[in-house]
């Protein structure tokens, strides 16, 4: 498929405004899309807090990365992605999260096209926001590889804020390519936290101003609420794919509980170490 067609509007898509969840449940929930969107329902566009806030692992992340002592003494869900990458820390009032779900045949097999084109609304959220971004175009060092936002820009999927001649990370987006459907999610920051962001991780090595040396947010660059700032990402996304508002059925939501709960927040899950299954 050509991805500079618009393959979405003549689809049945579903917005479900914001809500808050735990780590393990939002993981659940785009499981559960997914399924949903394959079996012939309809796709999903989802936007989501996380409660409490959470760190998420990369799918093939070391737990040895995580200082899991200052997680369980400051409340902080940790739960693992199906997708790739390093650690992100969501905050309950600094992190906006977002997830697109559809077939795997309606959308580009390539993975950077299909980046290009789900980020679509992404960006044009930030510009209702108020905010000049725009994807990597030069290429950063990593400052740790077991965060997500100190690891290399990488101009698929990273989004960035230039300032002064330096790109800043203000969103990064993920893909989990099943053979029946594509489950995109991706983080806007907010409100950077870097002191938090560090201390979830074991032996970062990097200090709050080097971090947000790399890493800006939304409230850095425009005078938006954050509230403003979800209504301004849900609208983007109903814009794009002409989406009406939807939500959960109950046998979604029971299915989202039981994934929850046998798999996502499960140590077997989270702590297990690369290359186990």
């Amino acid at each position: 498929m050509d991805g500079s067609e618009e393959p979405l509007a003549d689809r049945e898509w579903r917005l479900i405004r914001e809500e808050a969840w735990s780590g393990a449940m939002n993981m659940a929930l785009d499981e559960v899309a997914a399924e949903t969107a394959a079996a012939g329902g309809p796709r999903t566009l989802r936007v989501y807090r996380w409660e409490p806030s959470t760190l998420s692992l990369g799918y093939r992340q070391d737990p040895d990365t995580v200082d899991w002592d200052y997680c369980e003494r400051e409340g902080i869900g940790v739960t693992r992605r199906p997708t790739g990458g390093g650690g992100i820390y969501h905050d309950s009032r600094g992190d906006i999260s977002y997830t697109v779900v559809a077939p795997a045949d309606e959308l580009p097999g390539d993975l950077v096209e299909s980046y290009h084109l789900l980020c679509v609304p992404i960006l044009d959220a930030f510009e209702r926001m108020g905010v000049p971004a725009r994807f990597a175009e030069t290429e950063r060092p990593a400052a740790h590889q077991p965060a997500c936002y100190l690891r290399e820009l990488h101009p698929a999927h990273d989004v960035v804020v230039a300032t002064a001649g330096t790109e800043r990370k203000v969103s990064g987006n993920a893909q989990h390519r099943r053979t029946d459907a594509v489950v995109q999610h991706g983080s806007l920051t907010y409100a950077v936290r870097p002191e938090r962001h560090l201390a979830v991780f074991a032996d970062a090595g990097v200090t709050p101003a080097a971090f947000r040396e790399r890493v800006t947010g939304v409230a850095d660059h425009a005078d938006v609420s954050r509230s403003d700032g979800v209504e301004r990402l849900e609208a983007a996304l109903a814009d794009w794919a002409d989406a009406t508002e939807g939500a959960w059925t109950d046998d979604e939501l029971e299915r989202a509980r039981e994934l929850a709960e046998e798999k996502y927040a499960s140590d077997g899950w989270t702590r297990r170490r690369p290359g186990r299954r």
